[in-house]
Formats: C-alpha cells, sequence, structure tokens
C-alpha cells in the first residue's frame, strides 16, 4: 500500500501544478483569450491560433523550450529547434517567399506613385526607434524594437536575430503581428499591367535594392523570386508550393516557436510592456503618416486618389489593404479600393525590408 501511496505522490509532484508560477497561470490564460479572438471572432486566426496555442505549451511545460546546452542530455526542447529557425532567419526568409508567390505586384506596377505611400507610412518605423531610445533601449535593441511600425513580425524576426537581440524577439514579434484600420472617395481602376511588367518589376527591383543595400537579399530576394514564380507561368508547380504547402508549414513553426517565446519569467516585465506600447505607438504614427501623404495626393491629384488608401502602407499584407477595403465600403458600397490599397500594401513590404536593411547598414551588421 505504501509503495502505491509514494508511486501516486512522486507522480502528483511531477505534474505541471508543482512547477507553474502566477505569472505562468496569467499567460496560460493570456493564451485562451487569444485562441478565443482567433476561433471565436476570426482576427487573423492562420498566425493566432499557432503563436497563441505556443504561449499556452510553453508556460504549462517551460521545458519545451529548453536550449540544448541548458539540458543535462544534450537535446533540447522541440520548440527550441523550431525557434532556432527563427534566429537563423531561415523562417522569415521562407515567409516572404510566400508572400511574394501569393501576391498581385500589379496594382504597384500600374500606379508607381503607391511607393510613396509605402514610403510614408514607414515614418512609424523611424519614430518608433526614437522613441525607442528615449525609453532607455539601447541602440541595436530600439532599431529591433522599431520595425514593430511596419506591421511586419517576419522583418520584425529576421531584424531581431541579425542585431543579436533575441531576448526582444517574442515580444517585438507578438506586437508585430497586431495589425490596424481608418478614412473614404471613389477611384478609377487601374490600368491593365502587362505580362512582361509582371516579369521584369522582380528581377529590377531585386537588382536596384540589392545593389544599395545587399542586406536586404535574403527577405527581398525571397520576396521577388516567389512573385517571379507566380507571374512567370512557367513553374505554377513552385508557385502553387510557395503559396500554399510551403508556406503553411512555415506559418506553423514560426508560429508556434514565437508564441514560445513568450514564458511567463520572459514576457511578464516592463520591457515587454514598453514594447507593446511603442508598438501602438508606431502602428498609430505609421498608419497617421500614410492617410496625411494620401490627403496629400489626394489635393495634388484633385481627388483622384482616396487618402484611405495609405493606411495600407504598412506590411500586413493583405490585411491591411483588406481593412482599407472594408472602411470604404461602409461608407460606400460601391466603393472598391482593395486593389488601389494594395499598391501601397506591397511597397511597405518593400519599405519594410529597406528599412531593416538600413539598420543593418548602420551598425555594421552583414
Amino acid at each position: 500500500m505504501s509503495y502505491i501511496i509514494t508511486t501516486l505522490g512522486n507522480l502528483v509532484h511531477q505534474s505541471a501544478f508543482f512547477g507553474l508560477t502566477w505569472g505562468n497561470y496569467l499567460m496560460v490564460l493570456v493564451a485562451f483569450v487569444f485562441l478565443y479572438l482567433a476561433i471565436k471572432k476570426g482576427y487573423e486566426p492562420l498566425l493566432l491560433v499557432p503563436i497563441s496555442f505556443g504561449m499556452l505549451l510553453v508556460n504549462l511545460y517551460p521545458d519545451i523550450m529548453l536550449a540544448i546546452e541548458d539540458s543535462s542530455n544534450g537535446v533540447g526542447g522541440l520548440l527550441h529547434y523550431f525557434y532556432l529557425l527563427d534566429e537563423w532567419s531561415i523562417l522569415p526568409s521562407l515567409i516572404f517567399l510566400g508572400v511574394g508567390a501569393m501576391t498581385d505586384f500589379g496594382p504597384l506596377i500600374a500606379n508607381p506613385a503607391s511607393f510613396l505611400l509605402g514610403a510614408a507610412a514607414q515614418f512609424g518605423i523611424f519614430a518608433a526607434y526614437l522613441m525607442a531610445i528615449l525609453m532607455g533601449f539601447p541602440d541595436k535593441a530600439a532599431a529591433a524594437i522599431s520595425i514593430i511600425g511596419g506591421a511586419d513580425g517576419p522583418t520584425s524576426i529576421f531584424l531581431a536575430g541579425k542585431l543579436g537581440q533575441t531576448k526582444y524577439m517574442g515580444p517585438i514579434a507578438v506586437a508585430a503581428y497586431s495589425y490596424m484600420s481608418l478614412v473614404p472617395i471613389k477611384m478609377e481602376q487601374l490600368r491593365p499591367v502587362s505580362k512582361l511588367e509582371k516579369i521584369l518589376f522582380p528581377i529590377v527591383v531585386t537588382v536596384v535594392v540589392v545593389l544599395i543595400l545587399p542586406t536586404t537579399a535574403p527577405l527581398v530576394g525571397m520576396l521577388m523570386l516567389g512573385n517571379l514564380f507566380k507571374e512567370s507561368g512557367v513553374v505554377k508547380q513552385l508557385a502553387e508550393t510557395a503559396s500554399n504547402a510551403l508556406m503553411y508549414i512555415v506559418v506553423i513553426i514560426l508560429g508556434t516557436s514565437v508564441g514560445a517565446t513568450t514564458s511567463a519569467e520572459a514576457f511578464l516585465n516592463l520591457d515587454t510592456l514598453k514594447i507593446v506600447a511603442l508598438g501602438l505607438i508606431a502602428f498609430a504614427f505609421g498608419t497617421a503618416a500614410g492617410v496625411l501623404f494620401g490627403k496629400i495626393m489626394c489635393l495634388v491629384t484633385h481627388g483622384k486618389v482616396n487618402p484611405l488608401i495609405g493606411s495600407a502602407g504598412v506590411s500586413a499584407v493583405p490585411m491591411a489593404a483588406r481593412v482599407s477595403q472594408k472602411v470604404g465600403s461602409e461608407a460606400d458600397p460601391s466603393n472598391f479600393l482593395l486593389m488601389h490599397a494594395m499598391g501601397p500594401n506591397v511597397a511597405g513590404v518593400i519599405g519594410t525590408a529597406v528599412a531593416a536593411g538600413t539598420f543593418m547598414a548602420m551598425f555594421g551588421v552583414m
């Protein structure tokens, strides 16, 4: 009988109940909230479900993120190996490959002025950088945090890894995967874009951007390669794989590993609160800058540009463009802004990658 009691006692003490802190339980509740928002409310479930489940797992069983060097048998936790792919910039680059393969760059080619709206929305990045410095973050950490202003999760993870700021990667990535909204005017249809233009665009952008900022090659190169798969029409299998199977596999691994960085001890601190606050401010600055510049373009073009598409200048493709469409259609059901908003939205993806390359150049990171 004593053997049975001892065995049961050992089983109870080896359960998670005795090893978790109040912080772990709090983060489990946060994970439940995120799962509810993703499943019940439909808030970007493709990203939020794996992120929130990773958050749940690491706070129930912290050793699932155990580093190899900290383990007694030389074997790390499952999600630690996933996370290494984030640190090595492999998963963010593959995400860009998938985004390129599923995105139509035609609206940007048809209306090159969209680049200006995408550039204006990057103001949030540099505003966040200055504010992070003022809040006491080191310069490299401030640069990594500032990319949140572009609403670009993969680029945020990429830059944090390149600048050696992996301790902030969890809060940065979670904040960056939150999005935005905002203002409306009907716009004329965009001109048709030829197949040749669509094929040349990713090649020309790659050559120009990588010659100026070579460190952007992993992101810009993969984005444009994916788009070339799509537009060339001769490698349909590659385009379909990049935009579907590969994309979803990478999202599962990246989302779960990012969520797993949000253990209670790593996430519940003052720096995290500062990063979340900076993210909100950066989104506000980026969105406002895009809309304000859109208003200037509206005046210059005598009402031919809807200022609302400027809010899509952040990098959240195609979520930001969808928000512009939704708000515009609420004001006028016949208002179709989606394709117009995709121009600055795609420009924002390129702009955020360029901003990351600029920071790497500033700090001499290759």
